[in-house]
């Protein structure tokens, strides 16, 4: 069965290159393509790809930024990087891509990096996945619904609050579902947000103030959200060390 590829690159000439190396290849279908980041992961989303050729430097989410989010995916494609520019080479392999080609691509290197991706399965992707999320964290939370993907500003996120099975995003634009628990959250966006509670995480970007009611319960204020949020007593004591509030 041949493997399906999406090109991703900002540049149409580039595309079109990809895409007729492809074709000379004769054992992968282009399963679609896209000019920017935001395309890249609703079209992956739609297609589901098994290979992405994902340039780095695009408007907008650069490349990197795409592995990230591809790497949160129950089945993440292969990533390949086309780019022209070798300082990315890094924080490709950080994001565990099975390669990384410097344009102008030569056809037997592209040849021998699909053939790599393609002898991948499933779970080695998810296990090289797993992995991407340790060295940085998302600019971005990525919410998949009917409407194909949404993303949001991490900078934009005012907290996190886990419900069951569940984690709402709260956010400058309003709130969405997403599928993340508050511990991996927790984890990788630890550098800026604050466990306040078993079930709430904020952004101490817009933490304003602690305060507590005549029950000595405290609650947590934060810009841009009307109604308060409990921290727990546990938590308390370290919150208010933490910021001297």
């Amino acid at each position: 069965m041949s493997l399906r590829v999406l090109i991703v690159d900002d540049e149409p000439p580039a595309r079109e290159r990809l895409r007729s190396m492809l074709v000379e290849f004769g054992d992968f279908d282009v399963a679609g393509e896209a000019g920017n980041g935001e395309q890249a992961l609703n079209q992956v989303d739609k297609l589901v790809p098994d290979i992405v050729l994902l340039d780095v430097r695009m408007p907008g989410i650069d490349g990197i930024e795409v592995a990230r989010q591809l790497a949160t995916m129950a089945e993440p494609p292969a990533v390949i990087f086309t780019t022209a520019f070798d300082e990315y080479a890094l924080e490709a392999f950080e994001s565990q891509a099975v390669a990384y080609l410097l344009k102008p691509i030569r056809a037997e290197k592209l040849k021998a990096a699909l053939a790599k991706a393609g002898r991948l399965t499933r779970p080695q992707l998810q296990q090289m996945a797993s992995a991407t999320r340790e060295p940085a964290h998302r600019s971005h939370i990525g919410v998949r619904g009917r409407d194909g993907l949404k993303l949001i500003p991490v900078d934009e996120v005012l907290c996190f609050n886990a419900d069951q099975k569940y984690t709402t995003v709260r956010h400058l634009k309003g709130e969405d579902l997403i599928e993340d628990s508050l511990k991996t959250l927790e984890e990788e966006f630890a550098a800026n947000f604050v466990r306040i509670h078993r079930n709430a995480l904020v952004n101490t970007k817009y933490l304003e103030r602690i305060a507590r009611d005549a029950d000595g319960q405290h609650f947590v204020h934060l810009r841009g959200m009307a109604e308060p949020l409990e921290v727990s007593r546990r938590m308390a004591g370290d919150l208010k060390d933490r910021f001297r509030i």
